[in-house]
């Protein structure tokens, strides 16, 4: 049998995606280059001009393609409110299902000391700077809320007490359409503790 090194260097380079196991790969690889030579050429070029061109902002440390992201560079969005989030997936999700109007702050992570994790790591320090020079009136910490989640959000809060700035956390509890009976205990902990009055 040939030896197919290319196609399998492809199918290893795709294993790279999260939820994306050999198996996977394979099918992906292969749908390409049987059935559609267009769209694996349109995807490495995509592909390669995002490896070039895609950076960080400046300010907010999202995904973007110029200093500036379109969001920090707005003049429509309230520079003085910071929503504070673990990926620019976090910063995606926000705009599509709320109507938050100020500006995100992305840590590309979170605290996590076992795994060597620490604030500079995740960018607290530049936050810091932030707090420092603007006149941020709001953070919203809408981290995760996983254990290390949780203790980035309390290290930011601890962070910003100097600066008198209103800290604000994500509520968490029971999801829309959800059933108490299937609800984890912790889950409905939270939404207990941040439960609030029916206006």
């Amino acid at each position: 049998m040939p030896k197919q090194e290319l196609l399998a260097e492809v199918i290893d380079a795709l294993c790279c995606m999260p939820g994306v196991g050999p198996k996977s790969a394979q099918r992906i690889a292969l749908h390409l280059f049987q059935r559609d030579r267009g769209g694996a050429e349109n995807l490495a070029k995509a592909l390669q001009m995002a490896v070039d061109r895609l950076g960080l902002c400046k300010k907010c440390r999202t995904l973007c393609e110029h200093e500036l992201c379109d969001l920090c560079a707005s003049s429509k969005r309230d520079p003085q409110v910071i929503c504070v989030v673990e990926s620019p997936a976090d910063v995606w999700l926000i705009n599509q299902a709320t109507n938050y109007t100020g500006v995100f702050f992305v840590l590309n992570g979170r605290l996590s000391p076992l795994d060597g994790i620490g604030p500079d790591e995740i960018g607290l320090d530049k936050l810091e700077q932030q707090l420092e020079s603007s006149q941020i009136t709001e953070l919203i910490l809408a981290t995760n809320s996983t254990v290390e989640g949780e203790a980035t959000a309390h290290y930011i809060a601890q962070l910003a007490l100097p600066y008198k700035v209103k800290v604000s956390r994500i509520a968490h509890g029971v999801p829309v359409g959800g059933e108490l009976e299937f609800i984890d205990s912790t889950t409905l902990a939270h939404a207990f503790s941040g439960r609030r009055n029916i206006e």
